[in-house]
């Protein structure tokens, strides 16, 4: 049988997605692949050549998220649905695979309530920000994606997902990723990023640290303590999807050469419930 891997390739500053999209291709069809990407530096960039700074926050448990507005959420599906997500998929059909690039709300494959009103920690003072178009997903749906899957094809999935009352809502792309991956039953999730995994300095790439025992509340409590910023829900994503049965979940390099088989020989931090896995140069 055809092993399941899920793919989410982040949107930080620094990556050539063209290291992702040569290593897809060695990969497919071998295996049967979503692939889900997000577009934050991108978003970024274009809304500062609109005039619009963006606007982020940080909850009370110290995770950062964006808060997006109704012109922000224009913009998101301007960059995520459209600039980004359509040139992975050309990216792809020039590797010969025949990609079909989608939103999480088509076919309605992730759903959930939209959180209208935030609160949040910004600049240092508690705030409640009405008119936020984010949410959480609730309910998955895979058929949409089985039925592209079974006819040969690879989904390009991204943010954001649809409300209960049929609005876009922004998602953070990792659960997204986590909950397809449980939903579809993946043999692995690899979540790459510009960095070499978690590390328990960011300033040093050698301080990584290379597993995460789920089943050990001491190791998962080391990793949240190290984890900054938008790592915080990696982590808690990628315990969630262990948790949830995934066999395997690895934070890797984006920026190596073959990033996914790379993040699949255990180069990278590696998270599972209660064995070692060996991590090689």
């Amino acid at each position: 049988m055809t092993a399941m891997l899920v793919v989410k390739l982040g949107g930080s500053a620094g990556i050539d997605p063209a290291l992702t999209l040569d290593d897809l291709a060695a990969l497919w069809p071998e295996h049967r692949i979503v692939f889900i990407h997000g577009a934050n530096a991108v978003l970024d960039e274009w809304m500062r050549r609109l005039g619009r700074e963006p606007r982020l926050v940080t909850s009370s448990t110290g995770q950062v998220s964006r808060f997006t507005d109704r012109e922000t959420m224009d913009l998101m599906l301007m960059v995520y649905a459209g600039l980004v997500n359509k040139r992975l998929v050309e990216g792809l059909q020039q590797r010969g695979i025949n990609a079909v690039g989608l939103t999480a709300m088509d076919g309605r494959i992730a759903s959930g309530p939209r959180k209208d009103v935030l609160r949040a920690i910004e600049n240092g003072k508690p705030k409640v920000l009405r008119g936020d178009y984010a949410g959480s997903i609730e309910q998955v749906d895979t058929r949409l994606l089985d039925l592209l899957l079974d006819n040969g094809y690879l989904p390009v999935l991204t943010p954001p997902a649809v409300s209960d009352q049929g609005e876009a809502i922004n998602v953070d792309g990792d659960k997204l990723a986590m909950q397809l991956a449980v939903a579809l039953r993946a043999e692995a999730l690899v979540i790459l990023s510009n960095t070499p995994g978690l590390l328990r300095d960011v300033r040093d790439p050698a301080s990584l640290i290379a597993t995460i025992d789920v089943s050990d509340p001491a190791s998962v409590e080391a990793a949240m303590t190290a984890a900054q910023g938008r790592m915080k829900k990696k982590v808690e994503a990628g315990c969630k999807a262990v948790q949830s049965g995934i066999g395997r979940v690895v934070f890797a390099d984006a920026r190596l050469p073959q990033p996914i088989q790379r993040a699949l020989a255990g180069v990278g931090t590696v998270l599972t419930a209660g064995s070692r896995v060996e991590v090689r140069p």
